[in-house]
């Protein structure tokens, strides 16, 4: 079957999310339930010297306190993503003494109420022997920086180039360490019966979560079960076991009994992943007709002592456009913190601020204006690789943006155009790309002759619509009704679930879908003897008389093997992209930002946004604008407001909830355009997609800086950019 362009059609789970039937993990129903709440540990560095439980055991309801010697046989490796089988986390508090990091948990309290558990936490008393030093900020003394480079791109004579060139920039920015704050707070629901361990947590990848949990705790695989129908905003958040993970699934084997424990949000800012700091070193060279000669990119990222979070910043920007040389490296930096981890758009959101803010100010010393000199470098080959793009429409996008936008009245000289209100008007320009990536996925799909589908297959449902996505080519191949449409997907019992992230969920459940009703469509031509029957499908097979008809398939992703299938049972991460056999590929998009500034206050507006992304076929319209609208409010905030405040003194998050923690609200958001592309790429898969979810953000940014200084004149070469910088 040919590929369609799929029309508007709302979600298929929006009336049950509207209505509150959506059930999320904690919003399960358990009976004999017991309530948990941890006891964050109050200092930076150092070791447990007593801890006294006696007050939080008078509390009435409460049943339990338990300690580091309920779980120091948890089992923990470093680096160690859990695997499935295998040990989860680098590091696993409460399995001794030793404090690594403020805010860890140092005591769990059980309760037969929540009240009752949260006034026996607040009970507990510890008493610490602290360490003489630590090392907060990436900036202080005590800070190490690995000498290992973690990533290191290199193409032509780049220091050379930059040596010889006319036109050059040397500048250093700044991206702050800034937090998740999904509505859905981490939660974890452990229920323990006949054996056998179930886990009920909005998590992003329940195969790993099912299989680590249980070489952690010394369990057998097969014995735990991981559910997570649907996540309520996950981002890489909840892509790995979290802190609190282990010690419920533990708690709820001794005591017998449910145990759920929901994180409150003052102490995930210590104990979930977070996007770390990161300083950005670019050097970009270009002659007079604007023509790059050379980029040279040099990174430093915030991490633990203890466990591993790559930095990658340098993967991407030399994708952007046609260098002839490049020279890019990421290290390290360790300091006395929890992990870091992946946040939307994870490196190449800063690295395209810093890179993209980079090519603006090239731009001005050219005295280009930046579009021209963005298409003046398109290329339709990778410049590490020289392997061609399986598609990119990337001038394309940066054309229509630029209409949109009306970029005609923007002013080379900045700070000259002006509303009727005085206010400076700015207009900025960035671009962004994110990769291409596949999984496999094993697919169950039942077509009975009463119109009712039930599919089962690998993903995770977070609000990016995938189970919209699913619908769709169903709809497509096999016509069937959504309202009869069942769709199961994040249950480890149901199927093996892969790792949803990275852009590549859609990539990934879109082709298995299709491949597995177009499978079951071929069966159904068997039995009917005709392939040119209109309408839907099981009006075809009720005229067989069979009351269904089901298929199994299994898909790999291009490039990969039946050994694909075999790691996705055993919860190992497979994915594939940007490189493969014959091409490179990657999403793109063109972000155009205009501001305005109010002169004697220097506040900042983003007054009207326009975005063009190519991500391939576009399964549906509206949720991919949505997803691109999101990624604009997100990086509106990323320029202007979010930042995790740390006092260097005691390695506390000063800011740790949504009221000094700023974020976007409607008040700060005016008129955002989405268009898209909607070119195929079937090159990449049988359904034409690459991703929208993370290249939605990736620039945006970036033309939010730029826009501002095009208003103001001033270089703001740190985030966020505050009043103060503009007075």
């Amino acid at each position: 079957m040919t590929l369609s362009s799929n029309p508007d059609r709302p979600r298929v789970d929006a009336r049950q999310k509207v209505l509150g039937e959506a059930l999320f993990a904690a919003d399960q129903r358990v009976d004999n339930l017991l309530h948990a709440m941890t006891v964050p540990a109050s200092i930076a560095k150092g070791r447990i010297r007593a801890i006294d439980s006696s007050a939080a055991l008078k509390v009435p309801g409460v049943v339990r306190v338990m300690t580091f010697d309920d779980f120091a046989d948890i089992r923990t490796t470093p680096a160690s993503r859990g695997a499935y089988g295998q040990p989860g986390k680098g590091y696993q508090p409460m399995t001794g003494p030793d404090i690594v990091h403020r805010g860890e948990p140092v005591a769990l309290v059980l309760a037969e109420t929540l009240e009752a558990a949260i006034e026996g936490a607040e009970s507990v008393s510890v008493e610490y022997d602290e360490a003489a030093e630590f090392t907060a900020l990436m900036e202080q003394d005590g800070a190490e920086e690995e000498s290992e480079v973690f990533t290191r791109l290199d193409h032509g004579d780049a220091e050379g180039a930059f040596a010889d060139a006319v036109h050059k920039v040397d500048v250093t920015y700044r991206h702050p360490q800034q937090h998740h704050n999904p509505i859905e707070l981490i939660s974890t629901t452990a229920l323990f019966s006949e054996g056998k361990l179930r886990i009920l947590e909005g998590t992003q990848w329940s195969s790993a979560l099912a299989g680590g949990l249980a070489g952690m705790i010394g369990r057998e695989p097969q014995s735990v079960r991981a559910s997570s129908p649907y996540v309520g905003g996950g981002f890489g958040q909840k892509n790995g076991i979290q802190e609190q993970s282990a010690l419920v699934a533990r708690a709820a084997t001794i005591m017998a009994r449910p145990v759920k424990l929901v994180m409150p949000r003052g102490q995930l800012f210590h104990t979930a992943s977070y996007r770390p700091r990161s300083l950005h070193h670019v050097r970009l060279a270009a002659d007079a007709d604007g023509k790059l000669a050379a980029g040279l990119y040099r990174t430093e990222q915030q991490n633990s002592r203890y466990d591993g979070y790559n930095p990658l910043f340098g993967e991407t920007p030399p994708r952007m456009y046609g260098y002839p040389n490049w020279a890019g490296e990421d290290r390290v930096i360790r300091v006395d913190t929890q992990t870091p981890g992946h946040q939307r758009a994870p490196h190449e959101h800063p690295s395209c601020y810093a890179t993209e803010c980079a090519l603006d100010e090239l731009a001005h010393e050219l005295g280009m204006d930046p579009v021209e000199l963005r298409l003046a470098n398109d290329t339709e080959k990778d410049p590490i690789t020289g392997k061609p793009y399986s598609s990119r429409h990337l001038a394309e996008c940066l054309r229509r943006g630029a209409r949109m936008i009306d970029w005609g009245r923007r002013r080379r000289e900045p700070g000259t155009l002006r509303a009727e209100n005085g206010d400076r008007i700015g207009l900025g320009v960035a671009c962004g790309n994110y990769k291409a990536s596949m999984s496999p996925a094993i697919t169950t799909l039942r077509l009975q002759a009463n119109g009712v589908c039930r599919i089962s297959l690998s993903g995770h449902e977070m609000g990016q619509g995938l189970r919209s996505v699913i619908a769709a080519e169903l709809i497509e191949v096999l016509g069937v009704d959504p309202a009869k449409l069942d769709i199961r997907i994040g249950d480890t019992g149901l199927a093996p679930q892969m790792l949803t992230a990275g852009s590549w969920g859609t990539a990934s459940v879109a082709p298995a879908a299709r491949a597995a009703a177009l499978k079951l469509r071929a069966n159904l031509v068997e039995l009917i003897g005709r392939d040119d029957f209109e309408g839907p499908a099981h009006v075809q097979l009720a005229k067989t008389r069979r009351p269904m008809l089901k298929v199994e398939i299994a898909t790999v992703p291009l490039g990969e093997g039946p050994q694909a299938i075999d790691n996705l049972r055993r919860g190992l991460p497979v994915t594939t992209g940007p490189e493969y056999a014959d091409f490179m590929a990657f999403s793109w998009i063109a972000h155009f930002a205009e501001v305005h500034v109010e002169p004697s206050t220097g506040r900042v507006r983003t007054r009207r946004f326009a975005s063009v992304i190519d991500c391939g076929r576009v399964m549906n319209r509206r949720t991919t604008e949505s997803q691109v609208k999101g990624g604009v409010v997100w990086a509106i905030g990323a320029a202007l407001r979010e930042i995790g405040e740390t006092d260097p003194r005691y390695g506390r998050v000063l800011n740790n909830d949504l009221a000094e923690y700023l974020v976007p609200v409607n008040a700060d958001i005016d008129w955002i355009d989405v268009d898209v592309i909607d070119e195929p790429d079937t090159r990449l898969n049988l359904s034409g997609v690459k991703g929208a979810g993370e290249v939605a953000m990736v620039g945006a940014a970036a033309a939010i800086a730029n826009a501002v200084f095009n208003a103001t004149g001033k270089r703001i070469r740190h985030l966020p950019i505050r009043i103060e910088d503009l007075l």
